[in-house]
């Protein structure tokens, strides 16, 4: 049997096995059909973030954004850039950081665009200010690895 993946679903929460080699092919959530690694961006919130960075398999790597911020409008399309070419290697996740301000209280955020990467239930990197997609990839590979 091959090897799984635990990955959250960002829309219900629930938690989903998938085979590791099955991952290309674009799993859905078992409960409510969403996709799980479709290299989307999932606008989503603090308790969320939470359940998919102490549950996933994959990392998580959190944009902390404002819509009134221009370096976080500037951020959006490289993100979302960066999600495509990661579908496989980690999953994408934006907090707006007015609608949600406890996630910038827990993660004591100063200054946004600020990137998060979570991993076996952990922070395992942090950057502030906006990147290019292709930046952004290799900040995810070296780290995620």
């Amino acid at each position: 049997m091959a090897y799984t993946k635990n990955l959250t679903c960002m829309s219900c929460k629930t938690v989903n096995k998938i085979p590791e080699d099955k991952l290309g092919a674009g799993p859905k959530c078992g409960k409510c059909g969403k996709p799980l690694a479709a290299g989307q961006v999932h606008d989503t919130d603090l308790a969320t973030v939470l359940k998919c960075a102490a549950n996933d398999e994959l990392p998580v790597v959190v944009d902390m954004w404002a819509p009134w911020c221009a370096p976080c409008r500037q951020m959006a399309p490289e993100f979302d850039k960066a999600a495509k070419d990661l579908k496989t290697v980690a999953r994408f996740a934006k907090i707006n950081t007015d609608k949600h301000p406890n996630a910038s209280q827990r993660y004591n955020i100063r200054g946004i665009p600020a990137l998060l990467m979570f991993k076996n239930g952990k922070e395992i990197a942090r950057h502030a200010g906006v990147m290019r997609s292709s930046e952004l990839v290799k900040w995810v590979k070296t780290r995620s690895m």
